[in-house]
């Protein structure tokens, strides 16, 4: 992450930052729009991972104490109905995590919400976890699969033997409405172009089955990509759309906003966004959360 970090900074030096500005008043810092009746708000947010050996500094255990509060705060103005969150690792060194200090403090914080795609880390990952309102639906089945040549393996190294990243996905039904919908949270390595387009066209290969058979599937999360790139352009094979999400959806941390959006909401022909996309460039209680914004938009089901 430094190196990049460092390539972007002589890259901002080099070419002007001419959307910097739009970048920054997009969505109206803090401004939430309300949710229109029956919509369904759908978010995802990286919270990046907490380094449990690491006692002081970024990402430490006194880091994660720092920014706990904040994070909370960023959910609560959400108010999201799904809530995809990706980097949710409490890591502890190997590929299998067995804390997750951040989904445990957010469920605590926020009783009204429940966990799904999650299990015993032995047999289901827990650092990728999509939470949602216990009162508005209801899970009727969830999974996972690696970004692997054995994705059924779990903690299968990526395509070029990179460290483990994967899908999860759950199933819910509206208690409202009684649609059904299929949420895939996705997280696409930002170093490997290669792993991102076999990574994406897994999903692909993954999702067209639902989608054929007349399901109505959303794919979210931060696909370290742009919109637009080769990498969306596998998954919108489906017939997926992926709403026109502008600005920057990932900031180092700093509130620099030196790119587009990373993090998206993809959904099929089925459902309907409501409204702009919104996120939210924002402090909360003061500090940042995580290094990137809350995404969101409400969307209706057909």
């Amino acid at each position: 992450m430094k190196r990049l970090f460092r390539g972007l900074l002589l890259i901002a030096l080099i070419v002007p930052l001419f959307a910097c500005a739009a970048h920054l008043s997009f969505s109206g810092r803090g401004s939430v729009p309300d949710k229109p009746r029956d919509a369904l708000r759908v978010a995802t947010l990286n919270v990046h991972y907490i380094v449990l050996a690491r006692a002081e500094g970024a990402w430490s255990v006194a880091d994660w104490e720092r920014r706990k509060g904040p994070m909370d705060s960023a959910v609560k103005v959400v108010g999201a109905d799904v809530l995809a969150l990706q980097e949710a690792e409490s890591f502890g060194g190997g590929s299998m995590a067995t804390q997750n200090l951040t989904l445990d403090y957010l469920l605590a914080q926020n009783p009204g919400y429940a966990p799904a795609a999650v299990g015993n880390p032995a047999a289901f990952p827990i650092t990728q976890p999509i939470l949602y309102r216990a009162e508005r639906l209801m899970v009727e089945d969830q999974g996972w699969f690696f970004f692997s040549e054995t994705p059924d393996v779990i903690y299968s190294r990526t395509f070029n033997g990179s460290w483990p990243a994967f899908a999860t996905w759950a199933r819910f039904q509206d208690r409202q409405t009684g649609e059904r919908f299929r949420i895939v949270n996705v997280h696409f390595e930002y170093r490997s172009r290669s792993n991102r387009q076999l990574s994406a066209a897994l999903v692909r290969d993954r999702i067209a089955p639902w989608i054929e058979s007349g399901e109505e599937v959303f794919v979210v999360g931060d696909l370290n990509a742009l919109r637009g790139s080769a990498t969306h352009g596998s998954i919108e094979e489906t017939g997926v759309r992926f709403a026109p999400v502008r600005g920057a959806t990932y900031h180092f941390n700093r509130g620099l906003n030196l790119f587009g959006a990373i993090d998206h909401l993809g959904h099929t022909d089925g459902i309907t966004l409501a409204g702009d996309p919104v996120v939210l460039r924002q402090r909360f209680d003061g500090e940042w959360p995580t290094d990137h914004y809350p995404v969101f938009g409400d969307f209706t089901l057909r």
